[in-house]
């Protein structure tokens, strides 16, 4: 996808134009009537999480731009996310015990790439007759050798 318009999508999603997609959490949650571009039937806005990708593809457009890519030409060709460790904090509970507070946290990173111009074949390739091995052997045949 290309860099503006994964940004411009967060940004639709933001003001709930669009929706992100829910294919592998779908329990418990209503269903929404823009997912059905996307061929779910599940869709919800998470803003918080929306924000945080937001702002790391304008961080990852501004350092392509600082290294000299070109920024209509730059595609978003990696992305992932993985686990970071936890936040460990305490909560304390009745009869003078302690519980763990854990904040799952994670790595997220993308790789933007300049998108290649395609280059088209030429001309006199798509004329040349291709023959398999049993046609070339009839001809052969036919002509004598």
């Amino acid at each position: 996808m290309r860099i503006k318009k994964a940004i411009r999508y967060m940004e639709d999603v933001l003001e709930h134009k669009q929706c992100i997609p829910f294919r592998r959490h779908t329990g418990h949650g209503g269903r929404a009537t823009q997912a059905k571009i996307h061929g779910v039937t599940l869709g919800r806005w998470p803003e918080k999480s929306v924000k945080y990708v937001h702002q790391l593809l304008k961080n990852a457009l501004s350092n392509a731009e600082a290294k000299g890519l070109d920024s209509e030409k730059c595609v978003v060709s990696h992305a992932a996310v993985n686990r970071a460790v936890q936040g460990r904090r305490r909560t304390f509970r009745a009869h003078g015990r302690i519980g763990p507070y854990l904040s799952s946290n994670c790595h997220i990173e993308f790789i933007l790439t300049e998108k290649a111009e395609n280059v088209k074949k030429a001309a006199d390739d798509q004329n040349k007759l291709r023959l398999t091995k049993k046609q070339a052997a009839r001809t052969r045949l036919a002509i004598g050798k």
